[in-house]
């Protein structure tokens, strides 16, 4: 990848703005991973008086996943640990619970 690519690429933007450069310390070099998406779209038409129009869009996001961290001649991964999304997930999971317990102890009577 050239480096023209990252600076015009509006992906490659979005996860070096997530990420940042590969940090160097004490020996290692630790390689930030982000998980990336976007999508975009546009049009163009024309209204009952004749009126032309365009437009179009571009979202994204990203968001760090982890990390490589290159040490000692061997290379690990390093999962980034999201507590909030584990502790929704397991909120979501236990009202399901409850809701799937409270009804079938009502079919039971």
């Amino acid at each position: 990848m050239s480096e023209d690519t990252s600076t015009t690429d509006p992906v490659l933007r979005l996860a070096e703005r997530a990420i940042g450069p590969p940090v160097e310390h004490d020996g290692a070099v630790l390689v930030p991973v982000a998980s990336v998406s976007g999508g975009g779209g546009g049009g163009s038409g024309v209204d009952g008086d004749g009126n032309t129009g365009q437009g179009a869009g571009w979202g994204g996001h990203a968001r760090p996943v982890g990390a490589y961290v290159l040490e000692g001649g061997t290379v690990r991964y390093e999962p980034v640990v999201d507590l909030v999304r584990i502790v929704l997930g397991s909120q979501a999971v236990a009202i399901v619970a409850l809701l799937v317990l409270r009804r079938w102890l009502r079919a039971r009577r």
